[in-house]
Formats: structure tokens, sequence, C-alpha cells
């Protein structure tokens, strides 16, 4: 069974996402600030982290922050009030791999929640995948360029993947959205547009050549330039 970590200092909210997702069959484990919550990823290793933004001693970003630097791969869904696009960003470029704005309905927390856990549960394929100079191990979860081992959140991993399988293949906003977050996004990719730019960052360390082109209008696609 799936085990949900929810950190979150507000403790009417913290019950009633407790409940819900019990509901859901999952195990939940709670925290109410970072501190707490790091512990809890100690001991348990759970596969998925829902925190919200602003929190005592230790808020939802820097928590966030301090896993990526440890190389934690969890999977983490931000809750927050803010909804301005520069905190997406913050989020999404700190390792977030989804992001839901309060208020929301407890039947779109489940459906994001379902929708990461599928990552998790979905067995990789085998194959190994080579496109120039870039090789992806799924079985491993390895990528690399070149001589370069690069460093890649699950979101990332999924997203290279997907491109991978697809090499000159212009693949459609739409399509990366729903293979990638599993969900409709309402037409609001921004998401996925950070996450390209982060995902260009990596495979293009020490001035290599871009790989991941953007097609206007349409989506993105895996060539030279």
């Amino acid at each position: 069974m799936p085990a949900v970590l929810i950190v979150d200092d507000d403790l009417k909210l913290l019950k009633m996402l407790q409940r819900t997702l019990v509901y859901e069959n999952l195990t939940v484990l709670t925290a109410s600030n970072g501190e707490e919550a790091l512990i809890v990823i100690d001991e348990k290793s759970p596969d998925l982290l829902i925190a919200d933004w602003m929190m005592p001693k230790m808020d939802g970003l820097t928590l966030l922050r301090q896993l990526r630097a440890e190389k934690n791969k969890i999977l983490v869904l931000m809750l927050t009030a803010r909804d301005a696009i520069e905190n997406r960003v913050d989020g999404l470029e700190s390792g977030a791999d989804d992001y839901l704005v309060k208020p929301f309905a407890p039947a779109e927390l489940v459906a994001r929640v379902h929708a990461l856990l599928r990552r998790v549960e979905a067995k990789p394929e085998a194959q190994i995948l080579e496109y120039t100079d870039l090789r992806l191990d799924p079985s491993t979860r390895e990528a690399r360029r070149g001589g370069l081992n690069l460093s890649l959140t699950l979101t990332e991993f999924n997203l290279l993947h997907l491109l991978l399988r697809h090499p000159r293949q212009v693949l459609e906003r739409a399509q990366i959205l729903r293979e990638i977050w599993g969900y409709d996004f309402g037409g609001d990719d921004n998401v996925l547009e950070i996450y390209i730019g982060y995902l260009r960052k990596k495979l293009e360390a020490d001035g290599l050549p871009r790989l991941i082109q953007t097609v206007r209008g349409v989506g993105y696609v895996l060539r030279e330039e």
C-alpha cells in the first residue's frame, strides 16, 4: 500500500486531508513542520510528500530544497495559497512534482495524488534508450549525456524517457501533460514549460548543444539543432 506523508501546521486541514486519503486506501503519515517531516521521511521512506508552503520552523519550500540537495527523489506535491506564476516557478524549479493552490476540492487532491502515485507503481521498461550522446536506463533510472551523469527527479526522468521513446517526433503539449502528469491541466501548461527549461539546463551543462526543441504552438521534439 503506497504511503503518503502530509505536512501542514493547520491541524484542522491536516486531519481532513488524512481522512480523505485514508478513505482512498493509502497509508497516511503526518507531520506539522518541515523538521518533523525530515525525521518521518528518514524513518518511514514514504512514496509521496504533500507539503504546505508556509509553516513554522521549516517551511515547505525549504524542506523541498533540502530533500533535493540530499538527492532524495520522493514525489512532492506542494500546497499553497500563493497563485502567482513566480511562486509556481519557485516550487517547481526547487523540485516539486506538482502544485495545488488553496482552496481546493478534496476530489482534486485525490486525483493529483493518484496521478503522482501511478508514477511510482509503473514498472519501467527494461530497454535502454539512446539518442546521440544521451543514454537512459529505465531499469536503474540512470541517465547520462556523454560522460556526465544526470541527476534527475522522477518527473524529469519520466519526461526525458517520453521524449527518448519518440526521437525526432513532435509531441503535443496536451499529450505530454496527460502522459507525465496524468490529468487535465485545463490548458495551463506553464508547469510543462518550467520542467522543459529545468531539464534543458541539466542536458546542456558545459555548453553541450540543445536536444529538446520547441515547436511553436504545438509542443516539443527531441532532435539535434
